[in-house]
């Protein structure tokens, strides 16, 4: 590489540098003023539409039903690892979209976020969110559907599901949930979507709450048979840990924080001991675990203005 070569290679890295700075402030700025002032707390119960893959799933769903009690009302679309993306592009294959919407509670997405019939729309990003971030376009998509949604009903509140990664990720499972909120859900994935759309995208930080609870538990060294997130996790069929899918337990802190968010009040005291989508009971926690959870998630809500919880 000759030098002349090289100074034009530093300077076109250093102009594209500046311009992803640039556009990283300006998602920044925006979001600052989006989330200035909170939402006003829903008068009634909501009609939600659910998009994502099984870290949203068919029982948390139905779990957040009866937390808000009669009169919520659902549907969703899923696949298995699905991005925003293969959701949206026609030509793209969601992988298990037959199975994983094989239920009554399904409704094809762009016709269900289009028609502007929902008081809230879940988006939910495939993981390894920087895989997302990288080969799927996660902000141009998250922009997408939440335009669309604005575009068909703007009284429609639309929010990013934050997960979370692999507990067995070399970086540290607490570590990344720490880190990745603010540089990939964030940084590089919300604020741009902000800035190339007009709608408002609000968060449910359920990465946040689940590594929140998780200290908690270590805090008291344990309680109930819990002392990690991997007590959290569900069970391949040999008994090893799954080491991405929640259990009962795991799948009722999310629905809380899904609760928590959508509805603007504090989880205390709502019930514990719920139904799986099929009917049949759910893994409950105890009394004093439920309220651990329960107390958990409006702590980490009053952190995250993003949500547009006044607390």
């Amino acid at each position: 590489m000759t030098r002349r070569t090289a100074m034009g290679v530093l300077a076109l890295a250093g102009a594209f540098g500046s311009y992803t700075y640039f556009k990283r402030q300006r998602g920044i700025n925006a979001a600052a003023a989006l989330y200035a002032e909170p939402l006003a707390a829903p008068s009634g119960v909501l009609d939600v539409f659910h998009l994502g893959h099984s870290l949203v799933g068919r029982d948390m769903p139905a779990m957040l039903a009866q937390l808000a009690g009669a009169g919520h009302r659902y549907d969703s679309q899923l696949g298995w690892g699905a991005s925003l993306r293969d959701h949206w592009e026609p030509d793209v294959p969601v992988n298990g979209f037959a199975e994983e919407n094989a239920h009554d509670r399904f409704r094809p997405a762009k016709e269900a976020i289009g028609s502007g019939d929902y008081d809230a729309v879940v988006l939910t990003e495939m993981v390894e969110i920087t895989d997302a971030i990288r080969y799927h376009d996660s902000a141009d998509y998250l922009a997408r559907w939440a335009g669309l949604a604005w575009e068909a009903n703007s009284q429609t509140r639309i929010y990013l599901y934050e997960t979370w990664h692999h507990t067995d990720d070399n970086a540290g499972w607490l570590a990344r949930v720490d880190r990745d909120l603010r540089d990939h859900w964030q940084g590089d994935m919300k604020y741009p979507a902000l800035v190339m759309g007009k709608a408002p995208i609000h968060l449910i930080p359920a990465g946040q709450v689940k590594a929140a609870f998780v200290r908690a538990v270590a805090a008291q060294g344990g309680l109930d048979g819990v002392a990690s997130v991997v007590d959290l996790m569900a069970r391949n069929a040999d008994g090893t840990v799954d080491t991405i899918h929640f259990n009962d337990l795991g799948a009722y802190l999310v629905a809380l924080t899904h609760f928590a968010v959508l509805y603007h009040r504090s989880p205390m005291g709502l019930p514990h001991q719920l139904n799986r989508a099929d009917g049949t009971a759910a893994h409950a926690p105890s009394a004093e675990m439920a309220a651990l959870m329960q107390r958990t998630v409006w702590e980490v809500i009053a952190r995250h203005p993003e949500t547009g919880v006044a607390v």
